[in-house]
C-alpha cells in the first residue's frame, strides 16, 4: 500500500504531481525502516513516497541502509496501478508503469473481505473466474469511442467487446481481466490487468452478448530519462480497432455489487474512470426495463473530474437526471473550473462536506448504501467531511463506518 498520509495530502494538488513512489527491497528487517512507518508488502518490499526535489537524496539514503530500489513511479500515475495475475489487486483504469524490468504492479484496492459476505455472494449465484489466465476467453472489439471532449485532459475510451461466443456472464460492480499481447522485459507473457465493468449484465445492446470498459490511457514521463512512457495494457486497449481480438478473464469481485432492494438509497462517489461501475448501476436502474427489478429509490452520484470536458458519459447522465428528477441526483466536482467555500479547487471531498448533513441523514436508513470508487486519496477528505457532522451528535464516524461495512452497506474500491 502507499503511504496513506502522503497520498491524502498530495494526490489532489499540483504538488502531488511532483511526487514519486519508490518500491524498495532489503529494508523490511531494518530498524530504521520500521521506524519510518513505510508500508511493508507481503513480498518484503515497501513503498516510499518521495518529493521530486529529494529523489537523489532519498536514493543515497536507501543505498546506505542496504536497500535496493526496484521501481520508481510518479505518484499521480501510480494511483492507477493494478493487479497481479491472481486478481488480489485491481484498478479501474490502467496498469502501473514499470521503470525497471523487475518491477511489478503493486497497489491493491481497498476491498472488504469476510466470510459472511462470501457466503451471501455464493447464495446469490455470483459468477467468479469463469475464464482464467491460462484459458482466457477470446473476445472481439466491437467499438472504441473517445469520452474526453476537446479541452479535456488525458485520453479515456469506452470499449465494447463481443462475448457471444462463450459463457462469460457478470453482474454490475464486477471486473474483468485483460491480458495484453506480447511479452515483458523478462520475455514472459504480460500479466492481466483488471478493469471495472462499465455495462450492466445485459451489455450496452441489452442482448447479453457484450461487455464494456471505461479505460484511461496511462502516459507519464520517466523520472530519470524523461522518456514518454505508455501503459502496456491501457495503450493496447485504447488503440484497439473494431474486429481486434482481446484476451478476457473473470469476472471477479463481490464488494461493489448493487443491492437487490428496489427502494434502496444508493450514494455513489467517483473520480475519473471510477465512474465505470456506477454507469452500470444507473443503466440498470433507469435505462433498462426489468420485470424483477424496478428501481424506485434514490440514486445520488458525486462525480469528480478536472474539467467539464472530462465528464465521462455527460450527455447520458444529464439525460437521466432530466427524466428521473425524483430518483436521480447528479453532483459534479470540477476541480479546475469550480471553487470550494475556501476559494480553493473544488474536489470531490468538498462536495461531500457541503452535503454531509443530508448524506448523514440518509445513511441512518437501513437500506442506504454508500459506494466509493476511484483514487484512494479522496477517502481521508470524505471521512473528514462526515466526521464534522457526526461528531456534533457525539458519534464517531470511523466507528459508524465500521458498522456500515459490517452490514454490507459501505462499499469501497480505491486505488
Amino acid at each position: 500500500m502507499y503511504n496513506s498520509s502522503a497520498v491524502g495530502k498530495s494526490a489532489n494538488t499540483q504538488a502531488g504531481n511532483r511526487f514519486f513512489v519508490y518500491e524498495v527491497v532489503g529494508l523490511s528487517q531494518n530498524t530504521e525502516s520500521v521506524q519510518n512507518n513505510s508500508p511493508i508488502r507481503r513480498s518484503g518490499s515497501m513503498l516510499i513516497t518521495v518529493p521530486y526535489d529529494r529523489m537523489n537524496q532519498e536514493m543515497r539514503r536507501i543505498a546506505k541502509m542496504g536497500g535496493k530500489i526496484v521501481s520508481i513511479r510518479p505518484l499521480s500515475e501510480a494511483a492507477e496501478a493494478i493487479a497481479n495475475a491472481n486478481g488480489s489487486k485491481k484498478n479501474t483504469v490502467a496498469e502501473a508503469p514499470q521503470a525497471e524490468p523487475q518491477s511489478q504492479p503493486s497497489k491493491p484496492m481497498t476491498q472488504a473481505k469476510d466470510k459472511k459476505a462470501k457466503a451471501k455472494a455464493k447464495a446469490k449465484d455470483i459468477p467468479v473466474n469463469i475464464y482464467k489466465p491460462k484459458n482466457p476467453y477470446i473476445g472481439k472489439c466491437l467499438s472504441n469511442e473517445a469520452l474526453v471532449r476537446e479541452g479535456g485532459s488525458g485520453r479515456v475510451q469506452h470499449l465494447v467487446f463481443d462475448i457471444s461466443g462463450g459463457d462469460l456472464r457478470y453482474l454490475e460492480g464486477q471486473s474483468i481481466g485483460i491480458i495484453p499481447p506480447g511479452e515483458d522485459e523478462k520475455g514472459k507473457p504480460h500479466k492481466l490487468r483488471l478493469y471495472s465493468i462499465a455495462s450492466t449484465r445485459h451489455g450496452d445492446n441489452e442482448d447479453d452478448k457484450t461487455v464494456s470498459l471505461c479505460v484511461r490511457e496511462l502516459v507519464y514521463q520517466h523520472p530519470e530519462t524523461n522518456e514518454t512512457v505508455y501503459g502496456v495494457c491501457s495503450s493496447f486497449l485504447c488503440n484497439l480497432n473494431s474486429g481486434d481480438d482481446v484476451q478476457i478473464t473473470g469476472p471477479v469481485g463481490k464488494e461493489m455489487l448493487l443491492p437487490d432492494d428496489e427502494e434502496a438509497t444508493v450514494i455513489m462517489i467517483a473520480t475519473g474512470t471510477g465512474i465505470a461501475p456506477f454507469r452500470a448501476f444507473l443503466w440498470r436502474m433507469f435505462k433498462e426495463k426489468h420485470e424483477d427489478y424496478q428501481f424506485k429509490g434514490l440514486a445520488w452520484l458525486f462525480f469528480g473530474i478536472p474539467y467539464t470536458a472530462n465528464i465521462l458519459y455527460k450527455e447520458e447522465l444529464e439525460q437521466l437526471q432530466k427524466e428521473f428528477p425524483e430518483n436521480f441526483r447528479l453532483t459534479y466536482a470540477i476541480s479546475r473550473e469550480q471553487q470550494n467555500a475556501q476559494g480553493g479547487k473544488m474536489y470531490i471531498q468538498d462536495r461531500i462536506a457541503e452535503n454531509a448533513e443530508e448524506i448523514w441523514q440518509l445513511l441512518q436508513k437501513d437500506n442506504t448504501h454508500g459506494y466509493i470508487c476511484g483514487l484512494k486519496g479522496m477517502e481521508d477528505g470524505i471521512d473528514a467531511g462526515m466526521s464534522a457532522v457526526t461528531s456534533k451528535q457525539g458519534i464517531d464516524w470511523s466507528d459508524y463506518q465500521k458498522q456500515l461495512k459490517k452490514a454490507h452497506r459501505w462499499h469501497v474500491e480505491t486505488y
